[in-house]
């Protein structure tokens, strides 16, 4: 009999969140309960085997427990997921993925949010987070202050944070982590940010990304091209800017996108958030065969997100990107260097 994994059940949840005879609050379930189990450490079907109850997996409650129970005792078809919930990892593929292979050495994540904007622990929280899992520097990266639903900070805000951050490093010294003043900019249609040249000079790191029209169907390859240019922006952040069964993202020629990335020695991001996971595994063949190099980024607004960064680690494991082409890959003191030198010289 054909096993369901994970993925598959997950599929299955939201095909039935979609049939609109359902009441409200199931359909909900099943909704939150497809995107859940992308999360789930354990195969289902392994729990049903060991007679251990599903309602051990998260959002599963004793009514999805039965459904779940059900299509796991006699497999429906399932067929391909469209576009929009396409190309995710489970927790259990990315688990299997770094135990089977030998993982790059990855020293530091290079995304995450604080309560400065719209995470919801300190800085020096997500620093302690971080050296538990044995980082040697994480970059904080909240949000600026063109996007305000996420309480962007702007440059007097980010200045304090830094003076935060310096007294912090100074506190941790060795082992670290190394905590890196950086910034996820808002990047416009036109490829401008939104805070001032003169001081994003003084910051590690600079992430862009694009946080508005993003359910746009016609190509935006200009609009990549644009914010690539910026010398602003050292790293593309989750660039096609997708969310599991919520929005597809945007389109674009992916290989003139990267290959304008190699040109001005840009990055490219994994944002391995579960929900987001961009760029996903077909992408990230192109972006290897471009040569253009690659961040990763856990996107954690928690310190219990941290985690996720092993999501962006296993899919660039899939898609053979090079060690070497990883900024996580990089030593710190490489890492600054690369971000200081690759930016043009300004009077």
């Amino acid at each position: 009999m054909r096993r369901l994994d994970n993925a598959a059940l997950a599929e299955l949840l939201c095909l039935a969140a979609d049939e609109p005879d359902r009441p409200y609050q199931q359909r909900r379930a099943l909704r939150r309960a497809g995107r859940g189990a992308y999360r789930w450490p354990v195969e289902a079907a392994d729990l049903v085997d060991e007679g251990r109850p599903l309602t051990e997996l998260r959002l599963v409650g004793p009514w999805l427990a039965r459904v779940l129970g059900e299509w796991i005792a006699d497999p429906p078809p399932v067929p391909e997921p469209p576009p929009i919930r396409r190309g995710f990892l489970t927790a259990v593929e990315v688990r299997y993925t770094l135990a089977a292979a030998s993982a790059p050495l990855v020293r530091g994540d290079l995304q995450m949010h604080t309560e400065g904007s719209d995470g919801t622990a300190s800085v020096r929280a997500m620093a302690d987070a971080a050296r538990a899992l044995g980082h040697a520097y994480v970059a904080i990266t909240d949000h600026s202050k063109g996007l305000a639903i996420a309480h962007g900070m702007d440059e007097r805000a980010l200045a304090r944070q830094g003076e935060e951050i310096e007294a912090l490093n100074d506190a941790l010294g060795p082992p670290g982590p190394r905590v890196l003043r950086a910034v996820e900019l808002n990047v416009s249609p036109q490829g401008a940010v939104d805070l001032e040249p003169s001081f994003l000079r003084g910051l590690d790191l600079r992430l862009g990304a694009f946080h508005s029209r993003l359910r746009l169907t016609d190509d935006q390859t200009e609009r990549y091209l644009a914010a690539l240019r910026n010398p602003d922006v050292d790293v593309l952040a989750h660039p096609r800017g997708r969310i599991f069964n919520f929005r597809l993202g945007l389109s674009a020629d992916w290989r003139r996108v990267f290959e304008c990335a190699r040109a001005h020695d840009r990055a490219v991001e994994i944002d391995a958030y579960p929900d987001r996971q961009d760029l996903d595994g077909e992408l990230l063949a192109l972006a290897r065969e471009a040569g253009v190099r690659i961040s990763i980024g856990s996107d954690a607004h928690a310190p219990g997100q941290l985690a996720f960064l092993d999501y962006g680690v296993a899919a660039a494991l899939r898609a053979r990107v090079p060690p070497e082409r990883i900024l996580n890959c990089m030593p710190v003191d490489d890492l600054l260097a690369w971000a200081r030198e690759h930016r043009p010289r300004r009077p």
